[in-house]
């Protein structure tokens, strides 16, 4: 991902805090702020599964998180891309990076590109279909995240506290080892680092983990109504999602699940196929991850 994953706690975390003891309020600024973020697609639903979800059931559900970043906006092209599974029923989440470079087909194309150039091509409908096919997993909803907007989020959440391996500069930030708060803009640049980190996209994608649950749990113990606002606001403004408002409310079932979190990999090797740069995906590495996502969607 790139900074992103604070969407996790956009369509999950506000969600519970809808039900807390500010209710009333929330709920009229939660409906404000989820017609803010609306914006529905021309996708009837997933490929691979028929059924609709029902929030009342507690059936499990997925989500695909796009990050678009100012700079690459103009072109359309996501930065980051995380499929995340929600299973209400044993109270867990599981939170898998796709590297933006991937060799995949491009669903409704007819060729194989990088992963994030669906997006550009096709918009919201081919992201979802083309990440959907490369991983026999059902996508139900997609949130899309404005990343100019994640220094606000994180703001908003009054920072967070992550713990930090690795000693190094990024963006004019220095970020020395052991524990550390940031701020908005320290967080960008945590996230952001990737080519001077020895593990390359796998020691961003743990920095990335680490701010996720720093967000979730800074934004579960938030308590003032003035600071609920400030998410709720947040949110509104660099966030959209083709989920319903009345669908959010149901999820507050969901709630216990984002306290158990497991962020999954895909190991690959990075080579040039006809002269362009890609990740290409370990096949038998792939259908382990499909596997563990589709026993956590719960599917025959």
């Amino acid at each position: 991902m790139k900074k992103t994953m604070i969407i996790v706690a956009i369509v999950v975390s506000a969600l519970i805090l809808v039900a807390g003891a500010f209710a009333l309020y929330l709920y009229v600024s939660f409906s404000s702020t989820a017609n803010d973020m609306h914006a529905p697609i021309d996708r009837e639903g997933s490929n691979i599964r028929s059924e609709q979800i029902n929030f009342e059931d507690n059936d499990p559900v997925s989500f695909l998180l796009l990050g678009l970043d100012a700079e690459e906006a103009d072109y359309g092209r996501t930065d980051t891309m995380i499929v995340v599974t929600v299973n209400p029923g044993d109270q867990s989440m599981k939170m898998l990076s796709i590297p933006r470079d991937t060799n995949a087909e491009l669903v409704g194309r007819g060729w194989n590109d990088k992963i994030n150039h669906a997006y550009y091509y096709g918009g919201e409908k081919m992201a979802m279909d083309t990440v959907e096919h490369f991983l026999d997993v059902p996508i139900d909803y997609i949130v899309t995240v404005n990343m100019d907007g994640f220094e606000e989020m994180v703001d908003a959440v009054g920072g967070i506290t992550v713990i930090n391996d690795l000693e190094f500069e990024y963006a004019g930030e220095a970020f020395q080892k052991g524990e550390l708060e940031l701020s908005g803009k320290e967080a960008l640049a945590f996230v952001r680092m990737r080519q001077d980190d020895p593990l390359g996209d796998s020691g961003r994608n743990e920095r990335q983990r680490q701010v996720i649950e720093g967000v979730l749990r800074e934004g579960a113990n938030m308590s003032s109504v003035t600071s609920i606002g400030s998410i709720l606001d947040a949110i509104g403004k660099n966030v959209q999602t083709n989920m319903e408002f009345q669908d959010m409310i149901d999820m507050q079932n969901y709630e216990p699940s984002i306290h158990d979190l497991e962020q999954l990999t895909l190991s690959g090797e990075h080579a040039r196929l006809d002269g362009v740069y890609y990740y290409v995906v370990d096949e038998l590495d792939k259908e382990r991850v499909s596997n563990k996502l589709q026993e956590h969607l719960e599917l025959d």
